[in-house]
């Protein structure tokens, strides 16, 4: 493992332990997307079913089973845990999420790089994680008004995409015969949909003023 797959996960990590803080300590989900949620806790489920299945490290399986508890637990708090829910806007978190799902599956089924049942759905998840993101930037576009908490929890999801670029750079240049076109182009794709939020995000900062993304 090279430092930026590890800074990758790190601020991954981050990312999520950022968003459980707003939500279990503050007991407040504002400004948060459900339907992106959702679509994360799917990207890991069909993600990770090989956990089932093949042993790669203790590390990797920990990541693994944090990611996947994490995004189970966030969907649950924000659904059913009466303080947190009462805090969901839900009538600006109306983007139509399943519309992205199938599109996804389609695509996985067509284009991939094994026909196996488990290499199909890794496929999907690479898809799917790559838009999961819209809903909750199309959200943060209806409210403007952004918090510090969902703003840095955003700011870190964009930055691991960002550090996993450079992993696949370094990987490409010493490793021999690294290429997965299908990673890197759904990752590319993740990566350029948050280039309108770090721009702002970074405006905000330079001027020190609260972060506001145009409607």
């Amino acid at each position: 493992m090279n430092i930026f797959r590890l800074a990758g996960d790190m601020t991954h990590l981050a990312s999520v332990l950022v968003l459980l803080l707003k939500i279990h300590t503050i007991k407040s989900c504002a400004g948060v997307s459900l339907r992106t949620q959702e679509l994360y806790a799917i990207v890991f489920a069909t993600r990770y079913l090989d956990i089932f299945t093949s042993f790669v490290s203790l590390y990797n399986t920990f990541m693994k089973l944090v990611f996947l508890g994490s995004s189970f637990s966030i969907v649950w708090y924000m659904r059913y845990h009466k303080a947190v829910h009462r805090t969901y806007d839900r009538e600006q978190d109306t983007f139509r999420h399943w519309f992205l799902v199938l599109p996804c599956l389609v695509l996985a089924l067509l284009i991939h790089e094994k026909f196996t049942f488990l290499e199909v759905l890794w496929t999907f998840s690479l898809y799917l994680e790559a838009v999961a993101i819209l809903p909750q930037l199309v959200l943060l576009q209806r409210t403007r008004n952004i918090d510090n908490l969902t703003g840095q929890y955003i700011f870190l999801l964009g930055g691991y995409r960002g550090l996993y670029i450079l992993n696949w750079i370094y990987r490409y240049f010493t490793e021999p015969h690294f290429v997965h076109w299908i990673t890197w182009i759904a990752g590319l794709v993740q990566t350029l949909l948050y280039a309108d939020f770090f721009y702002y995000y970074f405006l905000s900062w330079k001027n020190n003023k609260k972060l506001q993304l145009p409607a």
